[in-house]
C-alpha cells in the first residue's frame, strides 16, 4: 500500500460541499467522498462537533485524517477512510449549518473566517488494493468511535447490497426501525438493526449441514442490484410475530428475542393468540419467573430454563441440609445412606413449579447433583 501525507485546506476540503439523500456526501470540489456506503451515519452530539471547531479556530492540531483511493471512479478518486465525523462537523459549520458560540459563519469578520478557511488539515491518502486498504480500516477508529462489528462488514462488502440495505434499516426512522420498534434493540445509525435482519436470515438459511454466517450472506449477496430478499425476509418475520403475539406496550419482553429462530421453528405452527396472551399475563405476574423476558421462548418451547424460576436461598437450602442429616432426599439414591457436603446438594422442589410448587421452605428438599439431574431431565 502507498501512503502519501498532505496538507489540505478548510477551504480546500468544504469546496463543493453538498449533502444528498440520493447522492451522498461530497466535497473537496466533489471530488471526495465523505460518507462512503460503509460508513455510519452522522452520530456526533454537540459537545463534540463544538470541539472541532474549536480546535480549528484556535489552530490547534486536528487528528490526522485517511482518505482512500479510487482507481475506478474519475469523477469521485477520493473517499474518507477515517475523520467522516471531524469532516462533516467543519462541512457544516462553514456551509451555515449550525452556530458555533451563538454565531454562524458568516457572522465572522473577514479575518476570522479566513483563519478557518486557512486552516490546514493532515490527510494521508492511501493507495492499494481493495483487501489492503479495508485491512487499514479494520484497525483504525473514526474520532474516537470504535466501529461496530456490522459496520466493518459494510466497509469489507461495500457494494450496491450494502447501499439499498441500509436504505431500509440504517436511517433514522427508516422502515424497519418504525415497523420493528416493539421487536428489537439496537440503533439503526449504528447498523445494529441491519445486524439482527442478517442474523435473522442466516439462520433462515442454514441447514443440518450448512451454517450460514452475516459474512457469508454478504459475501454472496455483495454485488446484489438491491437487498430486497433480506427485506421480504425481515417482513415475514415482523409480520409473524405481530400477528401472534400482542406486542405493543409488552416491550419490555419482546424486545431483543431472536425473532428469526423462533420465526422458523414455529410460524408453520398454528397458534392461538387470545390464548398465549392469557399465558403471558399470568407469567408476568408470577413471582417465580424471574425472567420476564424468557417467557415468550418458554410458551412456544415449553422449556422452563427461558424463565429462571427462583431459586431456594441459601437460609433454607442449609437448614434443609441440616434437617435431612446431610443425606440425599431421594430414597433410591445411587450413593445410598451416603453423608454428602453441602456443595455437593442442590435445592430441589418437592411439588415442582409447573405443577403449583412454589418456592418455600415446605416445598424444599435437598438432593445430590446425580439425582437433581436426573429428575430434571424427566
Amino acid at each position: 500500500m502507498k501512503i502519501e501525507l498532505r496538507k489540505i485546506t478548510v477551504r480546500e476540503l468544504t469546496e463543493g460541499y453538498e449533502d444528498n439523500e440520493e447522492l451522498g456526501v461530497r466535497g473537496f470540489g466533489g471530488k471526495l467522498d465523505i460518507r462512503p456506503s460503509y460508513q455510519r451515519e452522522f452520530i456526533y452530539d454537540d459537545k463534540k462537533r463544538d470541539a472541532v471547531i474549536t480546535t480549528v479556530k484556535k489552530n490547534f492540531p486536528l487528528n490526522v485524517m485517511y482518505w482512500a483511493t479510487r482507481d475506478d471512479d474519475e469523477e469521485v478518486p477520493y473517499e474518507v477512510m477515517d475523520g467522516q465525523q471531524r469532516t462533516i462537523s467543519i462541512c457544516q459549520y462553514v456551509n451555515g449549518d449550525f452556530a458555533y458560540m451563538f454565531q454562524y459563519f458568516h457572522n465572522l469578520t473577514e479575518a476570522e473566517r479566513n483563519q478557518i478557511l486557512n486552516y490546514e488539515l493532515m490527510v494521508y491518502v492511501c493507495s492499494g488494493s481493495d483487501k489492503e486498504k479495508l485491512d487499514w480500516f479494520e484497525t483504525i477508529n473514526i474520532a474516537g468511535e470504535q466501529l461496530t462489528a456490522q459496520e466493518l462488514r459494510n466497509a469489507i462488502y461495500a457494494g450496491p447490497f450494502v447501499t439499498d440495505a441500509k436504505r431500509y434499516f440504517s436511517k433514522r426512522n427508516c422502515a424497519a426501525e418504525n415497523l420493528g420498534k416493539d421487536l428489537m434493540n439496537g440503533k439503526s445509525n449504528r447498523q445494529e438493526l441491519l445486524e439482527t435482519a442478517l442474523k435473522w436470515i442466516a439462520v433462515h438459511l442454514s441447514t443440518a449441514n450448512f451454517q450460514q454466517t452475516i459474512e457469508g450472506y454478504m459475501a454472496e449477496h455483495q454485488h446484489d442490484p438491491n437487498a430486497s430478499q433480506l427485506w421480504q425476509y425481515f417482513m415475514s418475520v415482523i409480520t409473524w410475530a405481530n400477528a401472534t403475539f400482542y406486542v405493543q406496550n409488552r416491550e419490555k419482553i419482546t424486545r431483543g428475542l431472536n425473532w428469526g429462530k423462533l420465526y422458523e421453528d414455529f410460524h408453520n405452527t398454528i397458534l392461538d393468540k387470545d390464548k398465549i396472551d392469557e399465558k403471558i399475563s399470568e407469567l408476568l405476574i408470577d413471582d417465580e419467573v424471574e425472567k420476564k423476558k424468557g417467557i415468550i421462548p418458554y410458551i412456544l418451547t415449553g422449556d422452563e430454563h427461558h424463565l429462571g424460576l427462583r431459586g431456594f436461598p441459601e437460609k433454607i437450602k442449609l437448614s434443609i441440609y441440616e434437617k435431612q442429616h446431610h443425606h440425599c432426599a431421594n430414597p433410591n439414591c445411587p450413593q445410598g445412606n451416603h453423608e454428602f457436603e453441602y456443595n455437593d446438594m442442590e435445592g430441589d422442589h418437592i411439588t415442582p413449579w409447573r405443577e403449583g410448587g412454589r418456592t418455600i421452605i415446605e416445598n424444599c428438599q435437598m438432593l445430590c447433583k446425580e439425582c437433581n439431574r436426573r429428575k430434571g431431565s424427566k
